[in-house]
């Protein structure tokens, strides 16, 4: 065996594959797994120019990925004052009121829908602290925003629009904006005109932010996006991305022939450590937005449509890509919007097993859950998306839906124990992207979904590496430490399988490896 290029030793490793469970030491070469052994056996593995690292019994795993992610897409997002720790009107006004300028804007990220204190989000809520100056406030659920008058203004935006997806300028009983823009085509009217950073600022920022993922342990995201690949193409060029990036562009309503066949023929393009991967669709909006499809109102009378204004054309464009081997991820909150995905795979027929997947899945009855393992599609689930919701169901979220279908939310478990493939993520930057976070959460549960019963630490643990490779379509490849399989490692302080969920959440990271290249040093 030539020799390796970098060994890791004196390790505690869980390897999650079934052939050989435990090791000591782990050999890579040229971004590959190599030989899997003990420390007896690294004398054979070494050569004048490998490297040695000494890991102190820390727990090596195989890498973690972060199943929903938005790295480069949510640069944008995440500009301007970060709103996630206000908790009501006062305290929105207040973050405001002292909010710095960013091209005479202010903007403004994280927006917590509950700080409204149900109230209609309104410009008028904020209009005296923010003065003359224009203002895009995006909520944390990334699908809605408010934007102030003069931003309207600036947008030209001066009434109700029509959009080919289910999107909202909401306006008064007077046709006049209230400053509400939800959906993704609704807030572009301003996001076309707002401040946005450099290309050299994002070149920046995405190594700053890919880095900083990296030391959580991270060394994979499924990015939900088309991002802005030519960006990502040049920082590949330039420098080794700490995390390997799997890109899959956006389908909305209204894409014809020829779009798919642009979809089409991006699908495989990438470099080192990134790639075109699949399609992502989306069937529904979010519940506090008024936009997730529901069988039922929410309490408002909303929810009752999809975001494809013809659900079949989804399903007509799905199929189409499926016909070309390409896999797509759905996102779908509602119940109906998880049971017309579910439908659609069916309609596949056997080649749609493992091709497809559901993104969210943020309510669902008892006999969807079993058509996820029959229909061999995999749930790509955010366990901390549950912070947003509250024990004593009295947040937007719980309210909306109402009782009986808030005690189904987040049903990890269950779709576990139903046989289904459940990835893991954090849906950066709605939520932390921190690794540890995600494990530690989908073992317990916050608010709405904090009297059902989490995963099993094993379980967690899956969920963000054989799992989310076989939602990838990479079970052959990654998830595993064995010969053969990606050199995507992450070396913790504590055995996450062992160690509390509070313990975990804190553990130190002793090594990152991506692409067999140590990415991420620990202080130890």
């Amino acid at each position: 065996m030539p020799a390796a290029d970098l060994v890791l030793t004196g390790a505690q490793v869980r390897t999650l594959d079934p052939d050989r469970p435990t090791a000591t030491a782990v050999a890579v070469r040229e971004g590959v797994i190599t030989a899997v052994g003990e420390a007896a056996d690294v004398p054979d593995w070494r050569g004048p120019g490998t490297e040695v690292v000494e890991l102190g019994g820390a727990h090596l795993v195989p890498g973690l990925v972060d199943a929903h992610s938005h790295p480069v897409w949510g640069l944008e997002m995440a500009t301007g004052v970060d709103l996630s720790g206000v908790c009501d009107l006062a305290g929105l006004r207040a973050e405001l009121a002292g909010a710095g300028r960013i091209g005479g804007w202010v903007l403004g990220h994280g927006l917590d829908h509950n700080a409204f204190e149900g109230r209609p989000i309104h410009h008028g809520l904020v209009a005296d602290v923010l003065g003359d100056a224009p203002a895009l406030l995006r909520l944390y659920d990334g699908h809605s925003a408010l934007a102030n008058a003069a931003a309207l203004a600036a947008a030209g935006v001066a009434g109700p629009r029509s959009f080919d997806q289910r999107a909202e300028v909401v306006c008064d009983a007077s046709g006049r904006p209230t400053g509400h823009l939800v959906e993704h085509a609704a807030m572009d009217l301003v996001t076309a005109v707002a401040p946005r950073p450099s290309d050299a600022e994002r070149r920046s920022r995405l190594m700053e932010l890919l880095s900083a993922m990296a030391a959580t342990g991270l060394t994979g995201a499924h990015v939900m996006d088309g991002g802005d690949l030519e960006l990502v193409a040049a920082v590949a060029r330039e420098t080794v991305l700490p995390v390997r990036l799997r890109f899959a562009p956006w389908c909305m309503p209204g894409a014809d022939a020829a779009a798919l066949r642009e979809l089409i023929a991006l699908q495989g393009r990438g470099g080192r450590h990134w790639l075109v991967g699949g399609v992502k669709f989306f069937m529904d909006g979010t519940v506090e937005g008024g936009t997730a499809w529901l069988e039922h109102p929410d309490c408002h009378g909303r929810g009752t449509d999809a975001f494809w204004p013809d659900p079949h054309a989804y399903a007509e464009a799905v199929r189409t890509l499926h016909s070309a081997g390409v896999r797509t991820a759905t996102h779908a909150i509602g119940d109906a919007a998880v049971r017309h995905v579910l439908d659609t795979v069916a309609s596949l027929g056997p080649s749609g097993r493992g091709a497809h997947r559901i993104e969210h899945i943020e309510t669902a009855p008892d006999e969807l859950l079993p058509r996820f393992a029959e229909l061999g599609v995999a749930a790509s689930m955010q366990p901390p998306h549950t912070g947003y919701t509250r024990d004593d169901g009295s947040d937007e979220w719980s309210r909306r839906l109402g009782g009986e279908r808030a005690a189904r939310a987040w049903r990890l478990r269950d779709l576990r124990d139903a046989g289904a493939t459940v990835a893991l993520g954090s849906d950066w930057p709605i939520a932390h992207y921190d690794a540890r976070a995600v494990l530690a959460t989908a073992r317990r549960p916050k608010g709405a979904a904090a009297h059902r019963t989490g995963l099993t630490p094993s379980q967690a643990l899956e969920g963000c590496t054989g799992h989310a490779a076989a939602a990838a379509g990479e079970s052959g490849i990654a998830g595993r430490i064995a010969p053969g399989f990606r050199a995507d490692l992450t070396a913790l302080g504590v055995d996450p399988v062992l160690a509390s969920a509070d313990e975990l959440a804190d553990a130190p990271v002793e090594l990152t490896v991506t692409g067999g290249q140590v990415v991420h040093r620990g202080a130890r």
